[in-house]
């Protein structure tokens, strides 16, 4: 149990997926952010399981060589029917260009549960990276907006002032890195 906790509090808030992976700028808008924080959220929530199985399934049959071949084209189809259902649910703020941003975070979250050796280490690596991926959506939205109603240099705008901030927000995290550390003890 304390495995599955350690993993849940590690994915959210250590590892995090989002300060991990290159910012994808205009992803980041408010506008995008109810769309795509959810959706990065499910993907991650289901790609993590879904991969760690595939894995163990062709490692069964000596095949796991052609794991990227084999789940490459269900994370495609995963990816595909998120959207789908986060469209379904709230046509008003669909997005058709969140596919290969959602592709990319559960190819990420595929990859680190393919490493994990128990299925609930697989579970909490996605349930604690989706909420942790959702979190850092809307904290950034939320960091991105109140910038836009500073006065800020003319210079730092947009892009330099972003890396300002998501470099600010790694170093937030960061300090989380000890907190398994301390709970062992």
């Amino acid at each position: 149990m304390t495995d599955f906790l350690f993993a849940l509090i590690g994915a959210a808030l250590v590892s995090n997926l989002v300060l991990g992976l290159p910012l994808a700028a205009d992803g980041l808008r408010k506008a995008r952010t109810r769309m795509f924080g959810p959706a990065g959220a499910a993907i991650i929530l289901l790609a993590a399981p879904l991969g760690w199985l595939a894995d163990q399934l062709l490692r069964t049959f000596s095949l796991a060589h052609l794991y990227l071949f084999v789940f490459l084209p269900l994370l495609a189809a995963l990816g595909w029917a998120v959207q789908a259902l986060a469209v379904r649910l709230r046509p008003s703020s669909a997005q058709p260009d969140l596919w290969p941003l959602l592709i990319g975070i559960g190819l990420g979250a595929m990859l680190l549960a393919r490493s994990l050796e128990q299925l609930s280490a697989v579970l909490a690596l996605g349930i604690g990276g989706g909420l942790g991926f959702w979190l850092v959506m809307q904290l950034f939205s939320d960091l991105l907006t109140r910038l836009e109603r500073c006065d800020v240099p003319a210079r730092l705008r947009g892009v330099p002032m972003m890396l300002f901030a998501a470099g600010l927000m790694s170093l937030a995290f960061m300090g989380f890195s000890g907190l398994g550390v301390a709970w062992a003890r």
